[in-house]
C-alpha cells in the first residue's frame, strides 16, 4: 500500500501559523511552555493528522520536536475522553488507552518528562507511566493503581508485564512507535510484533522516525491502514543546515591522542563522544580522566541508576565530555550542547545522523567532528551516499597520516587514489619479524 504525501510541501509551511491554528484547545494551549511561540515544520504536519485520527509517517530531522508532534495531540485527546467519562459519571478504565513505544530507557524517561509537565497542567486525573529496564517492577506495578492513560515504554520490560498479567493493551486506541527505524531491528522488532498483537486491530498507528530506511518504507504501508499519510518536514535523511561538520582522516592508532588535543585546544564546555565498542567508552573516559578532564562513559551494561546520574550530570555541566555508545544517538536532549565527536564512524549510515543530530538542536547551530581512520572508508561512503552530501576529509595539524589503506586503488579523500598493497618482499620481512618475536616471547628465563 502506497502511503500518499500531504498535497503541500513542507517548506511551504507559514513560519507564523500558531498551535491553536493546528486544532489545540484553549487548556492544552495555556499549559506550553512559554518558550514555545510556533510549532515546528513537524508539528505543523502531524498535529493536525493525529487529532483527525489518521495514521501517520512522520519523517523529521533530529531535534525537530517530533516528541510534542505526536504527545500534544496524544494529551488533548486522552483530556477529551476523561472529560467524557466525567460528565457521564462513568468509572474510568483500569487499562491505557494510548502507548508510546520507543527503543531505550534514556528516550523513555525523555519522553515522559516532557509529556508530564504538560499532563499536569491539563488534568490531574491524566497520568503517564514509564515503563522500563532497570527500574523496580515492583514500583512499577504500584503505579498502574493510579490507572494512567498514557504508557511510554521499552518493548522488553512491557512485553513482560504483559506476560506476567500485570498490564493488558486490549484498550490501546493510539500506538505510537518513536524511533521507528531502530525499533524495526532485530533487538526490538519481535518483541514489538509480539506487543501489536495484544492490542487491537483497529487503532490509530503513528511511526515517527528521523531516517527512512526500506524496511520501515515497506512496514509503513502494513501497519498503516487507516486513511494514512506521509509526512515529511524535511529531506529524507539529511542533516540540519545547522551543523557544521568536520571531518579529519587520522591513524586508527592515533585517535584517542586526537580527541584529547582537541579538547584541549578548544576547551568546549559540553562535549558528546560517541564510539560504537562499550569497552573502548569506558577505557576513553579513564584516558580523559587522566588527562585531566571531567568525564565519563555511558552504555547500556550500567546500571539504570548509574546511567540516569551520570546523564543529569552531563546535563547539569558537571561532566564536561560524556563518552558514550549508540544508546544515547537516539532522540535524547541536552539543551545548547555545543559539539559532537564521533570517535568512530558507525556501520550503520543513519546512525550517523542521529548521533550528529544530538547537536544543533532546536535551531540552535553546533559542531560535529568525525575521526575517521583508513579502514572506515566504507562506512564513509554509505554516510555520503545516505546523506548526499561531499563530506571531505582534512587533516588534522600535528597528526600525519600513515597509515596505508586497506584495499587496493582506495580513494581516502585527502591524498586521491592510493596504491594499497605491500611489495610481496616486505609482507616477507614482516612475517620474518614477527616470528623472531614469537620466537624469544617462547623462550625461558635464565
Amino acid at each position: 500500500m502506497t502511503i500518499p504525501k500531504p498535497f503541500s510541501s513542507p517548506e511551504s509551511s507559514p513560519e507564523s501559523l500558531t498551535f491553536a491554528e493546528l486544532g489545540l484547545n484553549a487548556a492544552l494551549l495555556k499549559a506550553l511552555p512559554t518558550r514555545l511561540k510556533h510549532p515546528t515544520r513537524i508539528q505543523q504536519l502531524a498535529i493536525p493528522a493525529i487529532l483527525e485520527g489518521r495514521d501517520l509517517l512522520a519523517l523529521s530531522q533530529t531535534g525537530s520536536g517530533k516528541t510534542f508532534a505526536f504527545g500534544l495531540p496524544l494529551l488533548q485527546i486522552l483530556r477529551q475522553q476523561i472529560a467524557a467519562q466525567t460528565t457521564a459519571n462513568s468509572v474510568p478504565t483500569a487499562n491505557a488507552q494510548a502507548l508510546v513505544l520507543v527503543p531505550t530507557r534514556e528516550l523513555a524517561q525523555q519522553v515522559t518528562k516532557a509529556l508530564h509537565a504538560l499532563a499536569s497542567e491539563l488534568s490531574a486525573s491524566l497520568h503517564i507511566l514509564l515503563l522500563c529496564g532497570g527500574v523496580s517492577q515492583e514500583d512499577q506495578l504500584a503505579e498502574l493503581a493510579a490507572k494512567p492513560q498514557l504508557l511510554v515504554a521499552t518493548p522488553g520490560r512491557l512485553l513482560d508485564l504483559c506476560i506476567q498479567s500485570h498490564i493488558s493493551l486490549d484498550l490501546i486506541k493510539h500506538l505510537v512507535l518513536d524511533e521507528a527505524d531502530r525499533l524495526l531491528e532485530m533487538g526490538f522488532w519481535p518483541d514489538v510484533q509480539k506487543l501489536m498483537a495484544l492490542m487491537p486491530k483497529r487503532k490509530q498507528t503513528s511511526l515517527f522516525s528521523a531516517t527512512l530506511p526500506e524496511a520501515l518504507d515497506n512496514l509503513a504501508g502494513k501497519l498503516l491502514t487507516n486513511d494514512p499519510l506521509r509526512v515529511e518536514a524535511s529531506t529524507l535523511n539529511s542533516v540540519a543546515a545547522e551543523i557544521e561538520e568536520r571531518l579529519y582522516l587520522v591513524n586508527k592508532g592515533s585517535k584517542a591522542q586526537a580527541l584529547i588535543a582537541l579538547l584541549k585546544q578548544y576547551q568546549w564546555p559540553q562535549v558528546l563522544v560517541f564510539i560504537s565498542a562499550r569497552d573502548d567508552a569506558d577505557a576513553v573516559a579513564k584516558r580523559l580522566g587522566k588527562a585531566g578532564m571531567k568525564a565519563a562513559a555511558l552504555h547500556g551494561e550500567k546500571d539504570q541508576t548509574v546511567r540516569s546520574q551520570t546523564l543529569a550530570d552531563f546535563k547539569a555541566n558537571r561532566i564536561q565530555v560524556l563518552v558514550a555508545t549508540d544508546l544515547m544517538a537516539r532522540g535524547i536532549h541536552v539543551d545548547a550542547l555545543p559539539v559532537v565527536i564521533n570517535l568512530d564512524l558507525p556501520a550503520s549510515a543513519p546512525v550517523y545522523v542521529h548521533r550528529i543530530g544530538r547537536t544543533a538542536r532546536a535551531g540552535a547551530k553546533g559542531l560535529a567532528i568525525s575521526l575517521v581512520c583508513h579502514g572506515e572508508m566504507a562506512f564513509l561512503t554509505a554516510i555520503r551516499s545516505l546523506t548526499a552530501r561531499e563530506l571531505p576529509l582534512a587533516l588534522l595539524a600535528d597528526f600525519p597520516v600513515t597509515d596505508k589503506p586497506s584495499e587496493k586503488n582506495t580513494d581516502d579523500g585527502v591524498n586521491g587514489k592510493v596504491e594499497r598493497k605491500r611489495p610481496p618482499r616486505d609482507k616477507q620481512a614482516n612475517r620474518r619479524s614477527i616470528n623472531k618475536h614469537s620466537a624469544k616471547a617462547f623462550k625461558g628465563k635464565r
